[in-house]
């Protein structure tokens, strides 16, 4: 599973192209910053969704489904860059963010770049597909605004965690499942089990980033550890130890998690706090139920070598360390 293609290289190699392909422009600043961004890496676990989608739901001509696949990671790319403006995040898989490198009008500029050639591409499509691409778009910016809301919140409640969560990294991993039924011409009972299996993967997806912000190393995560805890976001550890941490100075835990300005140290407490509480085991326990859900959506779909990789994905998703 190293490569992470789980069988659709060829077609995430085609995804890649139509990125590269889509971000050229007559301003240079502007292809440098979209090319720094997109040539970041990350893993493309939403393209390998949509793409494993579409072959399990017999799917022909890739085409359209590789189209759809770089559209939504264009509108991942432009949100990465506004995420990084709003937490005020200086570094993002590795290297400096954007905003850092190239400055913050640069950077909101080619944010709104991304979006309008990621609509470019989806707004050929049928108006149910640009429907579920809009949607998800105001899904984004409305699980945004909400994060914003509860930063430094220690009263936030784990079901708003987890609406916030849905709207930011589960609705567009389901929605590329979604699109790539309906591109299969699939029946709507398997449209909505992919689109399920999207859901449930990406809380997982996104439950397990949260872990590894805590007990993750730097040198894989690209990141330091502890940029939730600086940036204010209350994660479902963080909700798990300030309600469960029985084995911990849950009150000390509190204070520090309201700071506005936090200094290493106390990023390092609040760390330390967080692996002491036993927060972490619960917290994978949460993914691990939301992976058993993804793959159980998968039920109604028949077997094949593209379901079996879908399978292997909820695997990768739950054990991965970067």
């Amino acid at each position: 599973m190293g490569s992470l293609d789980f069988g659709v290289a060829n077609e995430l190699a085609l995804v890649e192209a139509r990125i590269r392909e889509s971000i050229v422009t007559e301003e240079p600043l502007l292809h440098d910053i979209a090319r720094y961004v997109i040539e970041s890496g990350g893993k493309r676990i939403r393209p390998m969704v949509t793409l494993l989608a579409f072959r399990a739901l017999g799917g022909k001509d890739v085409r359209q489904a590789v189209d759809l696949a770089a559209a939504f990671e264009l509108i991942h790319s432009a949100t990465l860059i506004h995420d990084d403006i709003n937490d005020g995040g200086e570094m993002r898989r590795g290297r400096l963010a954007a905003y850092k490198k190239f400055g913050l009008q640069n950077a909101l500029v080619t944010g709104d770049f991304l979006f309008v050639k990621a609509f470019g591409i989806g707004g050929r499509f049928d108006d149910d597909i640009v429907e579920i691409t809009a949607n998800v778009c105001a899904a984004l910016a409305e699980g945004e605004i909400r994060q914003n809301r509860h930063a430094h919140d220690t009263d936030v409640t784990r079901s708003e965690y987890l609406d916030i969560i849905e709207r930011k990294t589960a609705l567009p991993m389901s929605a590329g499942a979604r699109v790539a039924g309906l591109l299969a011409n699939a029946r709507l009972e398997h449209i909505e089990a992919v689109g399920d299996y999207g859901i449930n993967l990406g809380m997982a997806f996104q439950i397990v980033d949260d872990i590894l912000d805590v007990v993750g190393d730097a040198s894989r995560l690209g990141k330091p550890p502890g940029t939730d805890v600086r940036e204010g976001n209350v994660t479902l550890v963080t909700i798990h130890a300030l309600n469960d941490g029985s084995a911990i100075d849950v009150r000390a835990l509190a204070r520090l998690v309201r700071k506005h300005r936090k200094q290493d140290a106390d990023v390092r407490r609040v760390l330390s706090l967080l692996r002491d509480s036993g927060a972490i085991e619960k917290a994978r326990l949460d993914a691990q139920a939301y992976g058993q859900l993804a793959k159980k959506a998968l039920d109604p779909i028949a077997d094949s070598d593209a379901k079996a990789s879908m399978i292997r994905l909820v695997e990768y998703v739950l054990t991965r360390d970067t």
